[in-house]
């Protein structure tokens, strides 16, 4: 399975790969301008905006996944610089992120993916949902990220004048909802220690493992993030590809693998 082995393989993927991040993107920005500017919160149409809450959730964990396929080149194959620069803009969009920290973390992931040293990983509780999501929570949400917020939220609510009821709804609720969605279908599943579990029971020196989920629930649930032996197999494989990296089968995927 070689997506861009070819010049003519490396132009398909990235124009895949860029029309469906300009989607991903374009509707997780167009919706926030919606339920920011133009829709009118009230008690009548709370079900409404619950609905764009979860939506917006959604599209807020696309776009991260986006900005991991740049982190590994393969939104567009060859251009790093390209990919940097999607990667950099979304990343501060999405919560004032750094895309040289975030990128050097998820590197230093791949290579001690579930050992001590893993940015992503809690050694102490590796079979904690809360005190895991805690570590991971406090490790990636620095100054940065709270200067970003507070200094968005301070214009829509004391500038604008977008209701705070509203923002927290439609801002702060689908940021917050994103982030345990990531962490629990993209680290906490794959990389967890079930109970009676050591690193000695994953299948190989990544420590991971894939959710069984079909296609649909799979992209639902964390855009295949949750295919995630197969993605730090192949990291070069971008997100919309993992169905058919899983479908090709373990033993074809690790024959062509490649250094994360």
């Amino acid at each position: 399975m070689k997506l861009h082995g070819t010049p003519f393989a490396r132009a398909w993927q990235s124009a895949v790969g860029l029309t469906l991040g300009a989607a991903i993107a374009g509707g997780w920005l167009g919706l926030h301008a919606y339920a920011m500017f133009v829709f009118e919160l009230t008690w009548s149409n709370w079900p409404f905006a619950l609905a764009l809450a979860a939506v917006q959730c959604w599209l807020s964990v696309g776009v991260f996944i986006v900005c991991h396929d740049a982190m590994h080149g393969s939104l567009m194959p060859g251009r790093p610089r390209c990919n940097a620069t999607i990667g950099a803009v979304l990343l501060a969009l999405y919560a004032g992120f750094g895309w040289k920290q975030l990128r050097d973390a998820h590197f230093a992931h791949h290579k001690l993916a579930g050992r001590a040293g893993d940015p992503d990983f809690d050694e102490h509780h590796p079979d904690d949902f809360m005190r895991w999501y805690a570590t991971f929570f406090r490790r990636y949400f620095g100054w940065r990220s709270i200067l970003y917020v507070h200094t968005v939220v301070g214009i829509y609510w004391l500038v604008i004048g977008v209701p705070m009821a509203q923002i927290v709804l439609l801002y702060g609720l689908p940021a917050l909802a994103s982030s345990l969605q990531l962490f629990y279908f993209g680290t906490f599943r794959p990389h967890r220690h079930r109970a009676g579990e050591d690193a000695a029971s994953f299948a190989d020196r990544h420590n991971t493992r894939s959710d069984e989920f079909g296609t649909l629930l799979s992209l639902a649930t964390c855009f295949h993030f949750g295919y995630h032996l197969e993605h730090h197999r192949r990291p070069d494989v971008p997100w919309w590809a993992l169905p058919a990296a899983r479908r090709a089968g373990a033993a074809q995927v690790l024959a062509e693998k490649v250094p994360a």
